[in-house]
């Protein structure tokens, strides 16, 4: 199925599915919805998923990255963030955006890059995963495709840690491969007072300390 202008865009937290889509097709949908932040695009062999994500679904992918930058520069590590940058592979046919993502120890290996070639760039070494649950295709199989080395993944109120292994699957693991001090129940009560929160400053500074009193 080639898609047309009539298309049917999805409501917020909804998607769309679009089946037998070739790979110029998604390249020239990745164009045509280049400045639109509403609209998510991912694709799998041939299946391509438009999604609209919640204005939650955004705070908490937000949050996440807040966390992320406290904990690098508290450690001295350096940190490019990619948020939700198109990250594909045509010999794959598969693409994926994530809704936020960081190089962390290939920051420097992206220094000046203004577009992401995974023929040529890192993949980035971390990406997190807000409320997959609506999604049709199989997110974690494409950051595996894409060899993306660490996914944080939150749904709902429950956060998972998946460490890509030498075979190329995801396992659950209890610590970051990133943050190795850091486990998904240490930054949950964080993210949790942060959705309730109308300064999340405060709740930053409480988690900086957190690192503080925790980092090797």
């Amino acid at each position: 199925m080639t898609p047309r202008a009539s298309t049917p865009l999805p409501g917020r937290g909804d998607s769309v599915v679009l089946d037998n889509v070739d790979w110029k097709t998604y390249g020239r949908m990745l164009r045509t919805f280049a400045e639109r932040s509403d609209v998510r695009l991912t694709y799998d062999r041939g299946r391509l998923e438009l999604m609209a994500p919640l204005l939650a679904h955004d705070e908490d992918g937000r949050f996440l990255g807040d966390m992320v930058y406290v904990m690098t520069d508290e450690l001295g590590l350096t940190l490019k963030r990619g948020g939700s940058v198109t990250m594909r592979r045509s010999l794959r046919r598969r693409g994926i955006e994530a809704d936020e993502s960081f190089w962390i120890a290939n920051a420097l290996r992206m220094a000046g890059r203004r577009r992401l070639d995974l023929s040529r760039d890192p993949p980035p070494d971390l990406c997190a995963e807000v409320d997959v649950s609506h999604s049709s295709l199989d997110r974690l199989s494409i950051y595996a495709a894409l060899k993306v080395p660490e996914v944080w993944r939150l749904d709902g109120d429950v956060m998972t840690f998946y460490i890509l292994g030498e075979d190329g699957e995801y396992r659950i693991a209890e610590r970051s491969r990133a943050f190795p001090f850091v486990s998904p129940a240490d930054l949950m009560p964080f993210l949790l007072q942060a959705r309730a929160a109308g300064d999340q400053n405060p709740i930053l500074r409480q988690f900086r300390e957190w690192v503080r009193q925790h980092r090797p």
